[in-house]
C-alpha cells in the first residue's frame, strides 16, 4: 500500500498541470458551496435575531382564548391581572412587558385634504419606559423621537411612512373597535419614524403608548400579552416551564408560546427555502464533479499504455485501480484544501461587508426578516464536510474511467501511444 501511495504521488507531481487544473476545478465548486452555506446561514440567523427582538419576544404569555382567534387580534381576551404576573417574572429574573396588539385603518391629512384610501396595519400599544428591556426598538428611531407615557402620538414604520407619504409632525386617525366592539376613531400624530432590521416592523406598524390604548379601547388596564425575554433568547424549553410552575393557579388561566410556535409560518418557510437551498448547493457539486470527471477521464485515456504496461508488468486489476483512486483522491485533497481557503476568503468578505439586498428587499416579501444587508456566518461543520465530500467527489470521478480502462485488453492498451 506504501507503494501505491507514493506512485500515485509522484504521479500527481509527474502531470502537475493536470493536477493543478483539476484541482481549481474542484476548489471552485467547494468554495462556492461554502460561500452559498455561509450566506443561507447568515439569511436564516439574523431572521431569527431580528424575529425575536422585534416581532415575537423569546417567548409570549396570552389568554387561553387568544391563540384560537390570534390572526383576528381579538381584545376580548385580555390578561387583566397583569402587573401580578410581571411581578412574579420579575421575582424569577425574567424581563417581561405588557403589549396591547390591535388592527386599525389609518388614514394620514395633509392639509388641506386627507390623502386618498386607507391602510389597515397592526397597532403595537407598548409601554414606553419599560418595552425596550425585552424588544429593541427604541434605537431604531431614525427620525423624529421616541414615545411618552399617555401622550396622543404614534412611532411608524419608515416604508409604511414612505408609502402614505407621511413625515413627523403629521396627523393620524386610526379607525378600529374597543374591546367591547364599540367603533372608535383615534386621532394621534406621528412623533417618530422607525427603520429596523426587521422588513415587517417597516412595512405596516404602528406604535401608541399602552396607557392611551387602554383609554381609547376601554381595556380597563388589560392587555392582550405579555412579552418575556430569556437570557438565552433562543431557548424555547426550561424557562416556560419554570414560569408556568411559578404563576401558580394563574396558569390556569394563560398560554405560553414561543417565539417558534409565534412564528411558525416563518420556520415552515425556512425550512421549505432550506430544502430548496440544498438543491442549488447539489447543482454546484455537480458543475464542479463534471469538470473533475471530465479531466480525470482524459488522463485516463491519455495514460491507457501507461496503465497497460503496469498490467503488463504484473500489477493486479485491483491494485492499478488503487493507485489511480489514490492519485484521484490526492487530487480531492489539494482541491477541497484549496476549495476551503477559497471559500473562507469568500466568507470572510461576505460577513464583514455583506451584499446590499435593500432595494430589492424592499419591494419584494422575501419571507426573511432582513431588510437591508445581507451577511454571511462562519459555518465551520460545512468547511469540514465540504473537505471529505471534495475527495469523495473526487474519488468518484475517477471510478468509471478507470474502471472503462482496466476492461481493455493489455494488448491494446499497449498498441496505444
Amino acid at each position: 500500500m506504501k507503494f501505491l501511495i507514493q506512485f500515485a504521488w509522484k504521479n500527481l507531481s509527474r502531470y502537475r498541470k493536470r493536477t493543478v487544473i483539476t484541482s481549481l476545478a474542484l476548489a471552485f465548486g467547494i468554495g462556492l458551496y461554502i460561500f452559498t452555506d455561509s450566506i443561507l446561514v447568515g439569511i436564516s440567523e439574523e431572521s431569527e435575531r431580528n424575529l425575536i427582538w422585534y416581532e415575537t419576544s423569546s417567548a409570549r404569555i396570552m389568554d387561553k382564548g387568544y391563540w384560537k382567534e390570534k390572526d383576528t387580534l381579538p381584545l376580548k381576551y385580555t390578561i387583566d391581572n397583569k402587573d401580578q404576573i410581571l411581578g412574579i417574572l420579575k421575582s424569577i429574573g425574567i424581563k417581561a412587558v405588557p403589549r396591547t396588539v390591535f388592527s386599525g385603518e389609518v388614514i394620514v391629512y395633509k392639509d388641506p385634504y386627507p390623502e386618498d384610501g386607507s391602510i389597515f396595519t397592526k397597532i403595537f400599544a407598548i409601554d414606553p419606559a419599560r418595552d425596550n428591556t425585552v424588544f429593541r426598538f427604541k434605537n431604531t428611531v431614525i427620525k423624529g423621537r421616541w414615545l411618552t407615557p399617555g401622550e396622543n402620538g404614534v412611532l411608524i414604520g419608515s416604508w409604511f411612512a414612505e408609502d402614505i407619504g407621511a413625515d413627523v409632525g403629521f396627523p393620524l386617525s386610526i379607525t378600529t373597535r374597543t374591546k367591547d366592539g364599540y367603533r372608535q376613531v383615534i386621532d394621534t400624530t406621528i412623533v417618530g419614524i422607525v427603520n429596523c432590521p426587521n422588513p415587517y416592523i417597516n412595512r405596516a406598524s404602528l406604535f401608541i403608548p399602552l396607557n392611551t390604548s387602554d383609554t381609547y379601547l376601554d381595556m380597563n388596564g388589560g392587555v392582550t400579552e405579555i412579552d418575556m425575554k430569556y437570557p438565552n433568547y433562543r431557548n424555547t424549553g426550561k424557562p416556560g416551564a419554570e414560569v408556568l410552575d411559578k404563576l401558580g393557579p394563574l396558569a390556569k388561566k394563560v398560554n405560553i408560546k414561543t417565539w417558534r410556535e409565534l412564528a411558525s409560518d416563518f420556520i415552515a418557510l425556512a425550512e421549505m427555502k432550506s430544502k430548496s437551498s440544498g438543491i442549488i448547493l447539489l447543482l454546484i457539486f455537480v458543475i464542479a464533479i463534471v469538470g473533475v470527471s471530465n479531466t480525470m477521464l482524459m488522463a485516463v485515456f491519455e495514460r491507457e499504455r501507461e496503465l497497460g504496461m503496469m498490467r503488463a508488468m504484473g500489477m493486479e486489476d485491483k491494485q492499478v485501480r488503487r493507485a489511480f483512486l489514490l492519485e484521484a483522491a490526492g487530487i480531492g485533497v489539494i482541491g477541497s484544501l484549496a476549495g476551503i481557503l477559497f471559500g473562507i476568503l469568500l466568507d470572510f468578505l461576505i460577513i464583514h461587508w455583506g451584499i446590499d439586498y435593500s432595494s430589492i428587499l424592499r419591494k419584494a416579501d422575501m419571507g426573511y426578516r432582513v431588510s437591508g444587508v445581507l451577511y454571511g456566518a462562519w459555518n465551520p461543520a460545512t468547511m469540514i464536510k465540504a473537505f471529505f465530500i471534495g475527495i469523495i467527489l473526487a474519488v468518484a470521478a475517477a471510478w468509471i474511467p478507470v474502471k472503462r480502462g482496466l476492461k481493455m485488453e493489455i494488448t491494446d492498451a499497449l498498441r496505444n501511444v
